[in-house]
């Protein structure tokens, strides 16, 4: 049975001493690992949602925060996309074997990609939601970029919570080291992306673009006209779950 979000969640220790939380759903396999997006966490409405059908279906499910997100220990500000990338990779081989199913919202999808790319053997198939790689790049303006310079982080006001978007000028190099649409992706597994047309953040576009740039043969852009960034209306939801136990089903 799951953890419910009144159950603290589980902690590792990282090798510096901070300590990551996750969930984890025995069953069986491929597991299915849930990355969030920027700013959120493991508790989210598709998250909770993804570990509840796991449950009911006996699949093995992995959810997590990343370092200074949620509930892990450590300061937001700290982490750059690398090092929340070295955090998934820490628990995936610490906590799961055999194959994974990843499933990333917005730069959790970036993540699933870099994941995908350093685990070739073990990931087995992937879904974005409204994937947002290389956002360091093209999410940002001129000004944008020269403010990061001079003063270090931009901060702006967000509809997705009481705090401030905050971007750290070491998040953004972590970012810009770490593009992937300038070039080919060299990932051959089963690539499902999902991205609504209405998307003010991320443009429908950037999945497209991410199906063009995959090494896979086997990769579907479902777009939905009127869903909006984070995809969380029931429908979306269910479809994210029929994407996913698909998926698996033709592993």
């Amino acid at each position: 049975m799951t953890d419910t979000p009144a159950t603290p969640p589980a902690l590792f220790a990282r090798p510096d001493g901070l300590r990551l939380a996750y969930r984890q759903v025995d069953g069986r396999g491929p597991t299915i690992i849930f990355l969030p997006g920027y700013m959120s966490d493991m508790e989210g409405g598709k998250a909770v949602a993804l570990d509840q059908w796991a449950v009911r279906e006996g699949r093995a499910m992995l959810r997590l925060d990343y370092a200074g997100c949620g509930a892990s220990e450590g300061r937001f500000v700290d982490g750059t996309l690398a090092s929340w990338r070295d955090d998934v990779l820490l628990l995936i081989d610490a906590l799961t074997q055999g194959p994974l199913v990843l499933v990333g919202s917005s730069m959790g999808g970036w993540l699933a990609l870099l994941v995908a790319l350093a685990r070739p053997d073990r990931v087995a198939g992937l879904v974005g939601i409204a994937a947002a790689p290389d956002f360091t790049e093209w999410g940002f303006t001129d000004a944008d970029k020269a403010l990061l310079q001079t003063e270090g982080r931009i901060e702006e006001p967000t509809p997705y919570g009481d705090q401030p978007h905050v971007t750290t000028l070491d998040f953004w190099t972590s970012g810009q080291a770490l593009r992937l649409l300038e070039d080919d992706i060299a990932i051959d597994c089963p690539v499902r992306l999902l991205h609504g047309q209405a998307d003010r953040d991320v443009p429908w576009y950037v999945s497209v673009k991410v199906a063009a740039r995959l090494r896979s043969s086997d990769v579907q852009t479902l777009l939905i006209k009127d869903g909006d960034h984070r995809l969380s209306r029931d429908g979306d939801i269910a479809m994210l779950i029929r994407t996913v136990a698909t998926l698996l089903d033709n592993l």
